[in-house]
């Protein structure tokens, strides 16, 4: 009866890592695969009505789409960003441009982070303008009240630079615009050395009435990017909106969202203290508005021949008297998720960054730690402690492994002792076989008799593989998320952490000039067996050889095809998780081995191993 619910539990445990193998990996995989890069043209944003009856505005105004639907025409980026007059930005971490037609900050580079592992590879392009194939940019500025006649800055206005030189951390720029009806608009624009961008925007009066304007901010995406596709991962609008918490919708939940009363699809807040953006998997840009102030706050698509995605913000009107000047201020995140400086929050330890240092409202949620942030923050920050000790992601995962295992060390030794008492009571447990070979019921009360005697847990020797699972986890997570393990190399042909191993028997680990992914996605994944993925589950069958072989058939069976199984099914995790999978089999065969001498039991790896071979050989003659 207890080797039936063991192998009960085997058969459940690995159907379930099968199973979420299946749908959080391999089938997004293959999705992604089908997914075509979008190259329809781009629709210029349609110009917002300002509604009726005093209500407030909506952010951006720009000029009516071309009509009847057509595209404008698509050109090339360098194209588009030479059409424009523009500042440039010159930073250790970004380079680009703003450009001077709309003040738009839409040209921006990540140069620390490439496309591939050679560093000669391009670098990651974040913001792009309007006119190229996939515009994205961050634009500021005020909205007139309803029936505002006002002439205000909007994308087609050309502003002005007073003084010269680039954009830098240690040198902001102001640009002017003279509206010629009394409002000079002033907007200076500092960064840091990191990803923050200051926008500090003044307009002073000098006409003959006073105006009411609204401040905006906007970030907007034009067409639907390639996600990943994970379900533990979001990618799409977010945000943490003061009291309506953290909010993160998909692409498809916005454009499927119900239509507001300004146009398009989406949702509203209306909250105090929140920011609210776009995230990709490592690369984010997200609004930073002052935290007292209220915010009229959308994630809005507007369809068309390419949906354009949006996040933005109206804040409180503000009446800028007749002599009178009014300012307002925002901030722009654009870069990498790094934890260091997003933040990231965990009782005794965690990094301050951006969330710290200007007081927001869980800014460390821009990166997606998850459901169980509980596990992967510490996973997280034991990793990144012995990287900056040993300088490499990988000897840092073995190390943590260690810790872990230290950590578990107790509750696994009674598991491991647990097992080992019911490999001594073998022998009797095969003699109330023999003594009752047709009372099944009488064998099981003869047998839970000899296991409380002798105080053994019958489900013990699944309590390894339990503990492991969560940690398993994590650290996929951590893998799978942060930007710190994204081409972080190991040793040999392992040249990043959180891809899978590039080598594959199926070649000869390179000899033969053959890529089974031409076979497709639906057979081509599965021929990829790397070397760490074969060290694995060498590894996980000596691991299962530790033990005396089951005399239940069946249970037999599990326990000689899980190794294999589980060898082709890790091949496509990252390279990261199959060498902590490994490295944790090897520790645990010399911890269950260690143990199983303690108490005086004979530890059968190498007669189990000889038996196997030896039967092999036997039944080839």
């Amino acid at each position: 009866m207890t080797d039936n619910r063991n192998t009960i539990l085997a058969v459940i445990l690995s159907g379930l890592v099968l199973i979420a193998w299946q749908y959080f990996y391999n089938a997004p995989q293959m999705e992604k695969q089908r997914v075509q890069s979008q190259t329809q043209a781009e629709l210029a944003k349609p110009s917002p009505q300002a509604p009726a009856g005093g209500a407030a505005p909506q952010p951006g105004t720009t000029p009516t789409a071309p009509a009847a639907n057509q595209p404008a025409a698509i050109v090339g980026r360098d194209t588009a960003i030479a059409a424009s007059p523009r500042i440039k930005i010159e930073t250790p971490r970004v380079t680009g441009s703003i450009a001077l037609k709309g003040a738009r900050i839409d040209d921006l580079a990540l140069v620390q982070y490439r496309d591939t592992v050679d560093p000669k590879s391009p670098a990651i392009v974040l913001f792009s303008p309007s006119g190229t194939a996939h515009p994205y940019y961050a634009e500021f500025g005020w909205v007139g009240a309803a029936g505002s006649t006002a002439r205000l800055p909007d994308r087609d206005t050309v502003w002005q630079q007073e003084g010269s030189g680039a954009l830098s951390p240690t040198h902001p720029v102001t640009l002017k615009y003279d509206n010629g009806e009394g409002l000079t608009f002033r907007r200076t624009i500092s960064i840091d050395d990191r990803y923050l961008f200051s926008v500090k925007d003044d307009v002073t009066n000098v006409g003959t009435a006073p105006v009411t304007l609204y401040p905006f901010a906007l970030i907007s995406r034009h067409g639907t990017p390639e996600v990943s596709g994970y379900y533990i991962l979001h990618e799409g609008l977010i945000g943490y909106l003061g009291d309506k918490g953290l909010q993160e919708h998909g692409y498809k939940s916005v454009a499927e969202a119900p239509i507001l009363g300004s146009g398009g699809r989406g949702f509203e807040f209306n909250v105090t203290n929140g920011w609210l953006g776009i995230t990709d998997k490592y690369w984010a840009a997200a609004l930073l508005p002052d935290t007292s102030a209220r915010l009229k706050a959308r994630f809005l698509a507007e369809p068309g021949a390419k949906v354009r995605y949006q996040t933005d913000y109206l804040q409180d009107p503000q009446t800028v008297a007749i002599g009178g000047t009014g300012s307002t201020n925002a901030r722009l995140f654009a870069g990498a998720k790094e934890a260091n400086v997003v933040g990231i929050n965990f009782p005794l330890a965690g990094h301050g960054g951006y969330n710290k240092q200007l007081e927001l409202n869980h800014f460390d949620l821009l990166i997606d730690w998850g459901w169980f942030y509980f596990i992967t923050k510490p996973m997280f920050l034991a990793l990144d402690y012995f990287f900056h000790l040993v300088g490499n992601f990988g000897v840092s995962i073995l190390l943590v492994t260690v810790l872990v295992k230290l950590l578990f060390f107790p509750l696994a030794n009674k598991s491991y002792a647990s097992m080992a008492k019911m490999k001594s009571v073998q022998p009797q447990l095969a003699a109330l076989k023999e003594r009752y070979p047709d009372d099944r019921q009488k064998q099981q009360q003869e047998m839970m008799e000899i296991y409380k005697k002798e105080k053994i847990n019958p489900i013990a020797g699944c309590l390894p593989v339990l503990l492991q699972i969560p940690v398993f986890f994590s650290l996929y997570k951590v893998l799978f998320v942060t930007i710190e393990m994204r081409h972080a190399p190991f040793y040999g042909w392992i040249k990043d952490l959180s891809a899978p191993d590039p080598t594959t028997i199926f070649n000869l680990f390179g000899l033969i000039p053959f890529d089974p992914m031409v076979l497709g996605p639906h057979v081509g994944p599965y021929l990829m067996l790397g070397v760490w993925p074969i060290i694995m589950g060498i590894t996980m069958w000596i691991q299962m050889k530790l033990n005396p072989t089951p005399p239940d058939p069946t249970q037999k069976m599990i326990f000689d095809w899980m190794p294999l199984i589980f060898t082709f099914m890790l091949a496509g995790f990252p390279a990261g998780l199959v060498i902590y999978w490994a490295w944790n089999n090897l520790l645990s065969v010399l911890q269950q081995g260690f143990i199983m001498r303690k108490n005086g039991v004979k530890v059968e790896l190498f007669d189990n191993l000889k038996a196997t071979f030896v039967k092999k050989a036997e039944q080839k003659s």
